[in-house]
């Protein structure tokens, strides 16, 4: 039964200089997302929830329906990507959540969205 609601997601993050400005503590960051269905059953993603660390600790959930303006629905096998961007006041923090998935057959679960890192790229060693 597992198999069947199975929504792998990925995501990487890239720091972007040029609108950002470290002066003003203002770090801008985009970030790719892959969301796969791997399971064996259409679905859909209905909405998310997302927990932004900063690098002091600071925490942020943003909740809302869709990702990007859209809900997309996907058969097995299939993916959606798209890209998206998070402010942080730090150079470093994380980001993680979930997607509210809602399969042809009526079942609601959640797809997890691993931790990832936001990093200026000269904090990083």
């Amino acid at each position: 039964m597992l198999d069947k609601y199975r929504i792998d997601v990925h995501a990487v993050a890239q720091y972007i200089a040029d609108q950002s400005d470290p002066d003003e503590d203002k770090y801008v960051f985009a970030y790719r997302v892959v969301v796969t269905n791997h399971g064996t059953i259409g679905a859909q993603l209905r909405s998310r929830h997302w927990i932004i660390t900063d690098g002091e600790g600071k925490v942020q959930e943003v909740k809302g329906s869709g990702v990007v303006g859209e809900q997309p629905q996907l058969e097995p096998g299939e993916s959606f990507e798209y890209t998206s961007g998070s402010v942080l006041t730090t150079p470093v923090g994380t980001m993680h959540g979930t997607y509210q998935m809602v399969a042809e057959d009526g079942h609601h679960f959640e797809a997890t969205i691993p931790p990832f890192s936001l990093a200026m790229p000269s904090m990083v060693n």
